[in-house]
């Protein structure tokens, strides 16, 4: 049974066990994996679509019930599942058609979370899981890994619920959740960082006491797995002396055992003085969205060969926040994700709407000429 037949019926099924594999945290089960209609591409006036919004893409999608698309990973030919990092859920889409999610499932529980403590009331407060910050995401076989950006919020303050790497699996049909948590979130990448020689010039532990949108701050946006394993992780904030910095993970599969990481050299790319914003990998190479720490100059594509072979994407982005790849290797084209949270629709920005019906984010379809 392909992948995408498995999901459409585990997204029917009820979500009140756990999947073998998982090991549940927290004060409370994690909650189901929520069904949701499949709906046409959405084309209400608020659905933000100036126009060009990318020079020399395919075609354009608008996905609905969430804003900031953040990471994203493929599940088969026509669906990924996708981030949002303004909360903790998972959401699931189809690349061809766009509209409503298939699916959903909030990993909140599975993290390790601490939980803010109220005062008794007549009427309690509802749980309310901290935000994680989810920005990157890359595919591993059967499991799917996810990384925060590890970095403060946007006042400066630490916020340790942000330093998490954990890794999800993929429906097989053996379990009745959609994606959920298998193993242990990874808390202790960043002192791995502090504590290695070879990052001692990069000043990370002084970028780690600064908001992540500050010049000099840290932010992690970028992930994707290597050809010859582990995963390269890339930082969108700092960027040493103008160059982008990247550094490899070895063995995302047994850190998140509880085994310790072991990390490969930092690596440094001239991108324009832009910092890594997404990663991906498509067709032997891999793909690079870049953009500005805080919310500057307009994004740029790269091609890189993962060594010295960087190479510039022909395509503009006058109107459009790339953050996310879906990038199935038997397609022609790959689709960018934008993150459209500041996005105004009507007169707010997506973000700050109440109604998830209102919320979208955009896709566009690169060509692959542009692509190589």
């Amino acid at each position: 049974m392909s992948v995408r037949s498995i999901l459409l019926v585990t997204l029917l099924a009820a979500c009140s066990k756990s999947a073998p594999n998982a090991r549940p945290q927290g004060p409370g089960p994690e909650p189901a994996a929520l069904p949701v209609a499949r709906t046409e591409l959405a084309t209400s006036p608020g659905t933000p679509a100036a126009a060009p919004n990318v020079v020399g893409a395919k075609g354009e999608l608008t996905f609905t019930g969430m804003c900031d698309a953040s990471a994203a990973v493929p599940l088969d030919d026509n669906l990924f599942a996708v981030a949002d990092d303004e909360d903790n859920v998972l959401r699931v889409y189809d690349a061809e058609r766009g509209g409503a999610p298939l699916g959903a499932a909030d990993v909140s529980a599975r993290l390790s979370l601490p939980v803010k403590k109220h005062k008794p009331k007549k009427k309690p407060k509802p749980l309310k899981w901290p935000e994680t910050d989810i920005e990157a995401a890359t595919r591993i076989d059967d499991l799917a890994f996810w990384i925060t950006s590890h970095g403060r919020n946007s006042k400066g303050k630490e916020k340790l619920e942000r330093q998490r790497l954990f890794a999800t699996t993929l429906p097989d049909g053996s379990s009745d959740l959609l994606l959920s948590v298998y193993g242990d979130a990874y808390e202790r990448l960043l002192p791995d960082l502090f504590a290695d020689a070879r990052f001692a010039g990069l000043g990370l532990e002084r970028a780690a006491e600064r908001a992540p949108k500050e010049e000099g701050g840290l932010n992690i946006e970028g992930m994707t797995a290597r050809t010859e394993g582990g995963v390269f992780i890339g930082f969108r904030n700092p960027v040493p002396e103008g160059r982008a910095l990247l550094f490899t993970l070895l063995n995302p599969e047994q850190v998140i055992e509880g085994k310790r990481a072991e990390l490969g050299d930092p690596l440094r790319l001239d991108l324009g003085g832009l910092g890594i914003r997404s990663l991906s990998s498509w067709r032997g190479r891999y793909l690079i969205a870049a953009g500005h720490y805080s919310d500057g100059a307009r994004s740029r594509l790269y091609s890189w060969d993962g060594k010295a072979d960087l190479k510039p994407i022909d395509v503009g982005f006058p109107n459009f926040n790339p953050e996310g790849f879906f990038t199935p290797e038997s397609r022609d084209a790959i689709l960018v994700l934008s993150d459209d949270g500041t996005v105004l629709v009507g007169d707010r920005e997506c973000k700050k709407l109440k109604d998830p019906a209102l919320k979208r984010f955009r896709g566009a379809w690169i060509t692959p000429s542009a692509a190589r």
